[in-house]
This record gives C-alpha cells, sequence and structure tokens, in this order.
C-alpha cells in the first residue's frame, strides 16, 4: 500500500512528514517523538496543513482487500434446471 498526498507542492517540507505520519495513523505523541519536536508543534503543524488544503489517496496494488475474489461468479444465484 502506498499513500498519494495531493496538494504536497503547498505544504511544507515538515509538514509533509507530519501529514504522511498523521495518515498511517500515528498519534501527535509518535509523531513528535519520531520528528524531535513537541506534541503542540504537531498539532500546529497539521492543523496548518489542513488550512492548506490537501488529498490523501491509498494506493493499494492487486486486491489486497479481497474485494474482487469472486468477480468471476454470477452477480446473481442462477435458477436450478428444469426451472
Amino acid at each position: 500500500m502506498q499513500i498519494e498526498i495531493r496538494g504536497v507542492e503547498r505544504l511544507s517540507f515538515r509538514e509533509r512528514q507530519v501529514v504522511a505520519l498523521k495518515e498511517l495513523g500515528h498519534s501527535n505523541q509518535s509523531v513528535a517523538r519520531r520528528l524531535g519536536v513537541s506534541p503542540a508543534t504537531v498539532a500546529t503543524l497539521y492543523n496548518r496543513a489542513k488550512a492548506k488544503g490537501f488529498q490523501v489517496v491509498l494506493v493499494l496494488s492487486g486486491d489486497p482487500l479481497n474485494l474482487f475474489a469472486g468477480d468471476d461468479e454470477p452477480a446473481e444465484p442462477s435458477e436450478p434446471d428444469g426451472a
């Protein structure tokens, strides 16, 4: 799985780091430890990035969620022979 941040050109380098980690599910405390800043700074950077506008898109290769495994089967059950 990959994430794509659309509108990333509007974000600073540090905002990009914070957005990527937050969108992967990390807490403010976890991001702060990883980047060597305070949790309040993480919150500020994330809010600033949200104000600039961005979209996060998940790029899934293949079918990791197993959503299309049965696509070759009929959509409705077939009627029994002789009906």
